[in-house]
């Protein structure tokens, strides 16, 4: 955790304007009353990283951060579902910066969701069981919640695999 927090204390010092870039977005509307700390190895100043999502000088940065905090090799970080709502809203606005990484995040999301085959042993281990990791099937309803956000995004992926897994993701497959 505390590697993640050094990692946000990093990107502030490089982009000292960035927290305040995304604030009054209506897409980032409520990331500050989610209780971030209270999941598992969630920084608390979560809302920096999305709100840096919006400036134009730090929004790779912004992602890069993001993306290692919410990810390790195996799962995702417990507060990906109340991530996703705010990823979603953002990269459905042409206007955000670095908008094609956001959607490759996404894409990375709805991987990471996908249900773990409880009969290939191996896979589970690895990446431990359905009933270990509610965030899965938790993501996948925010994605099924925003089915229409998510077919509007996936008609902008070049990639038809990434079109495929945003939409099967959503239940829209």
């Amino acid at each position: 955790m505390a590697a993640k927090d050094a990692a946000i204390a990093r990107f502030l010092h490089e982009y000292p304007n960035a927290a305040d870039a995304g604030r009054g977005h209506p897409a980032l509307n409520g990331c500050e009353e989610v209780r971030w700390s209270e999941f598992s190895g969630c920084p608390a100043a979560l809302p920096v990283l999305l709100y840096g999502l919006l400036d134009q000088a730090a929004a790779a940065e912004a992602q890069r951060v993001l993306t290692n905090t919410m990810f390790s090799i195996a799962e995702m970080n417990p507060a990906m579902p109340e991530v996703l709502p705010f990823l979603l809203r953002l990269a459905g606005d042409p206007q955000v910066p670095e908008r094609s990484g956001l959607l490759d995040r996404l894409v990375t999301v709805a991987d990471y969701s996908e249900p773990i085959d409880s009969g290939n042993e191996a896979t589970a281990l690895w990446f431990g069981s359905d009933s270990d990791h509610p965030e899965r099937e938790q993501c996948r309803a925010v994605f099924a919640q925003y089915a229409s956000v998510v077919t509007m995004l996936a008609e902008g992926l070049i990639n038809p695999d990434s079109r495929a897994k945003l939409r099967q993701a959503a239940g829209l497959v």
